[in-house]
C-alpha cells in the first residue's frame, strides 16, 4: 500500500484535488542499549523499512481532519489548530496533535489546517510507532510551512511533544532513530550529547529476527516512568560523593566503589543495570566493527538477562520467547527490545537456522502462553522523508 495506493486511500476519504503530498517515517529496533537513553548513555538502534505513512492536503480553514487506515472504526476525527489540547477520548490523534502543539510552543505557527490520512505497517508494539508518527508529522509540517528545522530538530520536537503533551517521559532514542536512520546502518548515539556515528550492519550469514509477542503494552501505563524515577533517585544519592549528571557517566568499577551510598536497594539494581548496559553497548559496537558477530550476540544475550532480573522490565510472555530463542541452534543471542513489559524481542539468528528457529520458538510459545508469535526479518531503512 505504497504511494499510489496511499493517495487513492486519501482520496477515498477526503476527495480528490489540491496539493496532496506523501511522507514516511520508520519504526526502529534497538539492538542493544535499552533504557539508557534517559540515563545519558549510548544506544544502538536502526531505522526499519516499515513505519508510518502520512498523506496530507492543506485546508483553507483551521480544521484538522484525521483518518487512520489502521483505526477505521474511529472514522474521521475532527479538531482544530486552535484546540491543540490532550484529549484521551481522541486516542492516536494525540500524537500528531502533540507535535503540532510542540511546533507552536517553539514559535512555529500553523496558519491553516489539514486533511491527514495515516497508514502504518509496523508489526505489533515495541518498535516505536509513536516516534514514527511524531517524526512523519514533523516532516510534513516542515514541508508545508517551510519551517527552518533539521531532522535532528524534528526528533527533539517529537520527544518534547511526547514528554510534555502525551505524558510519556521517554528519552531521545526512538525519535532520533526514526528521523536520522540510514539504510543498512545502525546509529551509535550518545544520548547526552547527541553525537552519533553510523555503523554498517554487516551480519554476514546472520539475520536480525524480530519476534512480536502479541502481548500489548502501553508505556504510559507501565512501569517505564517508575524506572526513570528509580534511576533519578540513584543519581541523587551518587551525587553526594561523585560529580555526575547521569548514571552512565560512571564505569562499572566506579559504581562498585560508590554504590553503597544509594539508599534504595531497588534503585541500586536499576543503576547497576544502566551502568553495565552502557559498557555492553560500547563493547557490542566494537565487536561489530571487528565483524565479531558471536561476541555481539553474546552481549545481546547478557543484556536481556540483566534487563529481566536487574531492571525487571520484561513479562512472562517475553521471558518465554527469550528463553526459547536462546536455546535454539544458530541463535547467538536474544532479548526484549523497546520500552518493555511486552512488545517484541530481537534475536541474531544464523541464516540456515531461521526456519527451524521460527517453528520451534513459535510452537513452545503458543503452548506455554496461548498466544501466537509473529516473526519478521526486517530490512534496515532510511529516516523520515517526503515520498511524493
Amino acid at each position: 500500500m505504497i504511494n499510489g495506493n496511499l493517495k487513492a486511500g486519501f482520496e477515498k476519504i477526503f476527495g480528490k484535488g489540491g496539493d496532496i503530498r506523501g511522507f514516511f517515517a520508520p519504526g526502529r529496533v534497538n539492538l542493544i542499549g535499552e533504557h539508557i537513553d534517559y540515563n545519558g548513555g549510548h544506544v544502538f538502534p536502526c531505522a526499519l523499512s516499515v513505519g508510518n505513512y502520512c498523506v496530507a492536503r492543506a485546508r483553507n480553514d483551521d480544521k484538522l481532519c484525521f483518518y487512520s487506515e489502521n483505526f477505521k472504526k474511529g472514522g474521521v476525527i475532527t479538531t482544530s489548530i486552535n484546540d491543540l489540547v490532550f484529549d484521551s477520548t481522541l486516542g492516536w490523534t494525540n500524537y500528531p496533535k502533540g507535535v503540532m502543539w510542540a511546533f507552536d510552543k517553539k514559535g512555529m505557527k500553523m496558519t491553516h489546517g489539514f486533511d491527514i490520512y495515516i497508514y502504518g505497517n509496523i508489526p505489533g508494539s515495541g518498535l516505536s510507532s509513536s516516534a514514527a508518527m511524531e517524526v512523519v508529522i514533523g516532516v510534513m509540517l516542515k514541508d508545508y510551512f517551510g519551517f527552518d528545522v533539521s531532522m535532528q530538530d524534528i526528533a527533539l520536537i517529537g520527544q518534547y511533544s511526547e514528554n510534555n503533551f502525551n505524558g510519556m517521559n521517554c528519552g531521545i532514542m526512538d525519535q532520533f532513530a526514526s528521523a536520522m536512520g540510514k539504510k543498512d546502518h545502525a546509529i551509535f548515539l550518545d544520548c547526552s550529547t547527541l553525537k552519533y556515528e553510523y555503523v554498517p550492519l554487516k551480519l554476514v550469514g546472520y539475520k536480525i529476527i524480530v519476534t512480536n509477542s502479541n502481548k500489548p503494552h502501553s508505556l504510559c501505563n507501565s512501569h517505564y516512568n517508575d524506572r526513570r524515577k528509580e534511576c533519578e533517585e540513584a543519581v541523587k544519592d551518587l551525587q553526594t560523593v561523585v560529580d555526575i549528571k547521569n548514571l552512565c557517566q560512571l564505569t562499572p568499577e566506579q559504581f562498585d566503589k560508590y554504590q553503597n551510598v544509594i539508599k534504595s536497594p531497588i534503585s541500586k539494581r536499576r543503576a547497576f543495570f544502566a551502568i553495565n548496559e552502557e559498557k555492553r553497548t560500547k563493547d557490542a559496537v566494537e565487536a561489530l566493527k571487528k565483524n565479531d558477530i558471536e561476541t555481539f550476540g553474546k552481549l545481546i544475550k547478557e543484556a536481556g538477562t540483566s534487563l529481566r532480573y536487574d531492571y525487571e522490565a520484561t513479562c512472562d510472555e517475553i521471558d518465554v520467547l527469550v528463553d526459547e530463542a536462546n536455546k535454539q541452534p544458530g541463535c547467538l543471542g536474544s532479548r526484549e527490545t523497546g520500552g518493555g513489559w511486552g512488545g517484541n524481542t530481537v534475536s541474531i539468528v544464523k541464516d540456515d537456522c531461521i526456519d527451524a528457529f521460527k517453528k520451534e520458538v513459535g510452537m513452545v510459545y503458543k503452548k506455554k502462553t496461548g498466544l501466537k508469535a509473529d516473526f519478521y526479518s526486517l530490512e534496515i531503512g532510511d529516516g523520515g522523508r517526503r515520498i511524493f
